[in-house]
């Protein structure tokens, strides 16, 4: 077996495009696969999380989706995480087992979030019994406290994870409190764990305390531009990637207070790239042509340091 490819850079959490009806758009998909490789240079994917409307979708759903994906990314992406949280553990195990059986490159689970786990025993007990599921797959915990309000602090679950996870491989970090992702950093001396951070923007602190990369939703249609931030991050060039960091921020400010979500992101991503995203599903609404109008424009205004 070859040596595993380590998931570093941008992964971007994919929107799940549906038909006006509120039906998944499984053929679109191929072309989507193809929008992120040649026009961002993203080549990694999360698939059915916060952005995907993965909560919202059934299990059967959930399992075309992952299939569509693995299917067209076939060649082309070097990372499809499959994210298999759901409210009850059955759920959970079903989509792990699932996402092993079509070769997916990891799988990651969101904390439970309506009887919620109230320690790190608790949670590292759920994780453990999904990760089982698909023992030879590197498993991934997606923290996001602000949507599960679940705030058990990361730094806490990785004191002798392996023993009880073998396949943990790393943590979604979907949250601001940059303290716990530095003493995570911290403890991962050995870089045996990859910290994928998941709040766009602020992506440059992240890196600077020493993040392997990002999953987010920008990275659908602003990919190109970060990947841009990360190279001058690297080489280094601090005031270059100060740049690019500001002009993501000052479009997410805009939008945020025009009020942003995941139906926004779908309208944007459809404005961008010209691929059908649809409707979010209820309870979500879709963006009005107002906010779509105004988004646009603003995109449209900013000058990025390459000259786009």
């Amino acid at each position: 077996m070859a040596p595993r490819k380590k998931l570093k850079g941008l992964v971007a959490a994919t929107i799940t495009p549906m038909t006006p009806d509120g039906k998944i758009n499984l053929p679109v998909i191929r072309q989507y696969v193809d929008y992120l490789v040649n026009e961002q240079n993203v080549k990694n994917i999360f698939v059915n999380g916060t952005t995907g409307e993965g909560l919202s979708l059934n299990i059967q759903e959930r399992k075309q989706l992952a299939e569509e994906w693995m299917c067209q990314g076939k060649d082309k992406l070097d990372h499809v995480i499959i994210h298999v949280g759901a409210l009850n553990l059955p759920e959970c195990q079903e989509l792990a087992r699932h996402a092993a059986a079509i070769g997916a490159d990891g799988i990651a689970v969101i904390a439970p979030f309506f009887f919620k786990p109230t320690n790190k025993d608790e949670l590292i007990a759920f994780m453990q019994k999904v990760a089982s599921e698909a023992p030879e797959v590197p498993f991934y915990y997606y923290h996001i406290p602000p949507l599960t309000g679940v705030k058990i602090r990361v730094e806490e679950l990785l004191d002798g994870i392996k023993a009880q996870i073998p396949t943990f491989q790393g943590v979604k970090f979907s949250d601001t409190d940059l303290l716990d992702l530095a003493q995570c950093i911290h403890k991962n001396e050995t870089g045996e764990f990859e910290f994928l951070y998941g709040v766009d923007e602020q992506l440059l602190g992240a890196l600077a305390l020493g993040a392997n990369g990002a999953v987010g939703s920008t990275y659908n249609y602003l990919g190109r531009q970060t990947n841009l931030m990360l190279q001058a991050f690297a080489k280094p060039d601090l005031a270059l990637a100060q740049q690019y960091q500001f002009l993501t921020g000052e479009f997410l400010n805009f939008v945020i207070k025009l009020g942003f979500g995941v139906a926004q992101t779908k309208a944007v991503m459809t404005s961008v790239s010209g691929i059908p995203m649809g409707p979010p599903r209820l309870p979500l609404v879709a963006a009005s042509s107002e906010f779509i109008i105004k988004a646009k424009a603003k995109l449209d205004s900013i000058v990025w340091p390459n000259g786009d």
